[in-house]
Formats: C-alpha cells, sequence, structure tokens
C-alpha cells in the first residue's frame, strides 16, 4: 500500500511548535490558580511577566478613576493567555522582539495606555515580557526599550478576548473565510470576511464613522481600503481607493491591526487537523468549543510522549541486549558489575574502545534523543521544563558532559545573564553593535588639524581616475 504524505506549511508547522513548548501546561495551571485567587501580580510572575507598574503613583498622577479602571483590567489580565496570542516570529516562534503592544486605553487629560513589552533581539532569553504604561510621548517612559511607543500594527485593546479572561470565557465562532474586496488577491492567512465590521471598530475608537485605513499585508505590501455604507442600516464593506492618496498620508491612516486581519492561529491548527481541543489553552479552547471537529474541550488531553523516561534503554553489548536505566540518581548500565564498570572506564582513559553500553550512555548524555525538545523549551524559556526532562532522562545526579545538550543549557544560562543586565539598564545596547559602533567611529578633522591630515582626508574623497596624484 502506498504511502501519501501531508506537506504541512512551514508557518503551521511553526505555530504547532509554538503552541505545544511556549506556554506550557504547568505555566497555565499555576497562572490561572493565582489570577482566581485575586493574585494579578502572582498570575504575571508564573507567566514570566515583569510588572513595571506602581498603582499609588498612577493614581497620584491621573486620579482614581484611571486608577480603578486600571485596576479592574489588572485582575481581569490573563497574563498566560497573553503569551498565547503574542506577535511571533519565523521560523523559530519566539516572541516578536522591541515590540510595545497596547491591551487598554484610558481617556483622559493626557493618553494612558495599558502596554506589554518584549525585550530587543539580544536580551529576549527567557522570553520574558514587561507590563507597563505608556503616558504620551512625551512622558520619556520607556527607559532604554527601543521602541517604546506602542505599535499600530499589533495593538490588542480593540481584542480584549485575546488578553481577558472574562471576553475569553464568552463562546465564539471566527467567520467564515470571506471574499477579498474587488482587485485584491489575499494568500492565507490574511481573511477579509470580518474587515468591514474590523474597520468600523478601529475607525471608531479613532474618533471617526468612515473613512480610509491600510493593511499591511507584508514586509513591503500595504494597501490602502476605504470603509463604505449605503446608509446606516446596511452592513459596511470595505473596498480599494480609487486614488491612493502621498505616502505621508497614507502613514498617517489608520492601520488595521493583525489580529483583525488574519485569522486565529488555532483557528488554522484546527481546520488543517493539526492539534485538537485539549492541546489548545483552555480558555481558547471554551470559546471554540462549537468550531473543533468533533471534540470536546473537556475532552481528556493526550499523553505527551508514549515512552517512559524512566523506562530502562536497550543496548545490543557482546552479544547480549542490556539495559540502562537510572540508578541512584544517575544513568547506569545495570547489567554490568560496578566493579567491571570501573575497569572499563580505566581502559577508555588509556584509549581503549568503550563498552556498547558505555558508548550508550555518552551519546545520551551528549546528545539524547530528546535534544530537540529540550531546545524548544529552552528556546521558548521554559528553564524548567528543559531541566525536568535532562532529569528525567539522565537523573538528577548526572554530571553533564561536552556536548551539544551541555552547549544548549549553557547558552540559557548566559542568555539570562544578558536579560538581567539589560532589565537592569547596566546594558542598553547589545555589547557586540556598540563595539561596532565604537569602531566605526572618526574623529572629525577641524581648520587646526595637521595640513598632511587634511591632505590625506581630501585625497580619500577625491574619486578614483586612471591619473595618479
Amino acid at each position: 500500500m502506498a504511502h501519501h504524505f501531508v506537506s504541512v506549511p512551514a508557518r503551521l508547522s511553526m505555530w504547532r511548535r509554538v503552541r505545544e513548548y511556549a506556554v506550557p501546561l504547568s505555566m497555565i495551571e499555576t497562572a490561572t490558580a493565582r489570577r482566581a485567587a485575586g493574585d494579578w501580580g502572582g498570575a504575571c510572575a508564573a507567566a514570566r511577566v515583569d510588572v513595571d507598574l506602581d498603582l499609588r503613583a498612577v493614581r497620584k498622577r491621573h486620579g482614581n478613576e484611571i486608577t480603578g479602571r486600571l485596576r479592574a483590567d489588572l485582575r481581569r489580565l490573563a497574563p498566560d493567555l497573553l503569551r498565547w496570542h503574542m506577535p511571533r516570529v519565523v521560523p523559530d516562534g519566539r516572541l516578536r522582539p522591541g515590540l510595545t503592544v497596547t491591551l487598554a486605553r484610558y481617556a483622559g487629560a493626557t493618553p494612558v495606555h495599558l502596554v506589554v513589552r518584549t525585550p530587543p533581539a539580544w536580551a529576549d532569553a527567557g522570553q520574558r515580557m514587561t507590563l507597563a504604561l505608556w503616558e504620551g510621548s512625551g512622558s520619556g517612559y520607556g527607559g532604554h526599550h527601543p521602541h517604546p511607543h506602542p505599535d499600530r500594527r499589533f495593538r490588542l485593546d480593540l481584542h480584549r478576548r485575546l488578553w481577558d479572561a472574562r471576553e475569553c470565557a464568552e463562546p465564539w465562532s471566527p467567520p467564515d473565510r470571506g471574499e477579498p474586496p474587488e482587485g485584491l488577491d489575499l494568500p492565507a492567512p490574511w481573511d477579509a470576511g470580518n474587515w468591514g465590521a474590523e474597520a468600523e471598530a478601529l475607525l471608531r475608537a479613532e474618533g471617526r464613522d468612515r473613512g480610509a485605513f491600510t493593511v499591511r499585508l507584508g514586509a513591503r505590501r500595504r494597501v490602502v481600503l476605504e470603509l463604505v455604507a449605503p446608509d446606516d442600516s446596511h452592513v459596511p464593506t470595505v473596498r480599494l481607493v480609487r486614488e491612493v492618496p502621498p505616502a505621508q498620508e497614507v502613514a498617517a491612516l489608520p492601520v488595521l491591526p493583525e489580529a483583525a486581519a488574519r485569522v486565529l492561529p488555532d483557528v488554522e491548527l484546527l481546520r488543517a487537523g493539526l492539534v485538537t481541543p485539549p492541546r489548545l489553552h483552555p480558555l481558547v479552547a471554551r470559546a471554540l468549543a462549537g468550531y473543533g471537529a468533533g471534540e470536546s474541550a473537556d475532552a481528556p488531553a493526550e499523553p505527551h510522549d508514549p515512552h517512559d523516561p524512566h523506562d530502562p534503554h536497550r543496548v545490543e553489548c557482546r552479544g547480549q541486549v542490556h539495559r540502562i536505566a537510572l540508578r541512584e540518581g544517575v544513568l547506569t548500565a545495570v547489567d554490568h558489575d560496578p566493579d567491571e564498570l570501573r575497569r572499563e572506564e580505566l581502559l577508555v582513559g588509556l584509549g581503549g574502545p568503550p563498552l556498547p553500553c558505555l558508548r550508550a550512555i555518552d551519546a545520551v548524555h551528549r546528545s539524547p534523543e530528546a535534544l530537540p525538545a529540550i531546545r524548544e523549551r529552552l528556546r521558548h524559556g521554559d528553564t524548567a521544563g528543559a531541566l525536568a526532562v535532562v532529569e528525567g532522562l539522565l537523573g538528577p545526579g548526572a554530571l553533564l558532559r561536552d556536548g551539544p545538550l551541555r552547549d544548549e543549557l549553557e547558552s540559557a544560562a548566559v542568555g539570562r545573564i544578558e536579560h538581567g543586565l539589560y532589565r537592569s539598564g547596566l546594558v542598553a545596547v547589545h555589547p557586540a553593535a556598540e563595539a561596532v559602533w565604537e569602531a566605526d567611529r572618526r574623529p572629525r578633522l577641524g581648520r587646526r588639524a595637521p595640513v598632511p591630515l587634511l591632505l590625506k582626508r581630501d585625497r580619500k574623497n577625491r574619486p578614483r581616475t586612471g591619473q595618479r596624484y
């Protein structure tokens, strides 16, 4: 019988890995328990979200009304759900670096935004986020963050169900893929089925009833659309503008957020059969309960790995099948006498060939079969989960040997140190970038510079020709 292989798009393959490793079940359970107890700060800590705001200072600057609304939003915030829906980059699915995303806006004398920030790429080890306030361009807040101003493309204040536990608790059905505006070709995952309603909400938030807006379809593609409707009783629709305004006017137009312009990745994964509702975030699974392909959100989760890491490995050694298992916290060849193992290790130290059992133990220490899963967990900041897998394979008393596994763990530790330096403000930019900048600096030559240096500068700036001067 011929085997049929289904090609999975790279984008969906990335999102499937993100859904498996980026927000582990232990984080969801801990953050949910703390949020249910009213400890929003503890929930943020469980979801690796640092808090850079002081409610007392907010009350002093903006009054009780804004402070009360902010406190209510913090209590409804599900930081694990926010991490689940944060923008990510290909191909590894890490958080989009150097981003400031608006979660809520509070009207007042000065604009106040509840925002979440991601660190720059050089300091994103641990994949931590920061919850803070943005109080206008002139406030000076943001410290050494590369982009402290809220990003219009990734705003979430119009889609609270992506971070608000109460909004996400209500079941919702994603719209079917609609027809794009005439003259516009939309590839996946762009979906124009709900652009009319989303554009209406966007323009209303900007204080407009109708008008033009932009949709960013890629790094070098941006289209200008306008919201039109025959009258107030008809459903608004969008269409391409007849005459594209100048570039400066286009840049000032409202931008339709990607949360409104794209299909939710969870919906794509469900449609493609790459994930089942029990694999989703519990809040997302309940919200999409009526959308799965015959799966119930309350169904028991499937086992993640059919192989128990505590089962003994079996190795063919000297014509027999030997076992390798954990003994007293260390991976050991259990079918060999301890004295025999010491003699064999001594022979290996003198240059002799090792036993197959010892070779298998060394291979597990250096590059185990679970190394890709460990690497994915470290890449998404789940250090505790990665160490749990390592201890399940090698035991808590194992001494790591040189190899890819040790390199990955050391690299993750160094990355956490760099993130700590960034958070403390001791290193505002990447040290390598600063070194290159210092190397490129040249002293400026003034009028009082020596004549030979001035002549050398003039010769350097002169265009090259076939003549010699």
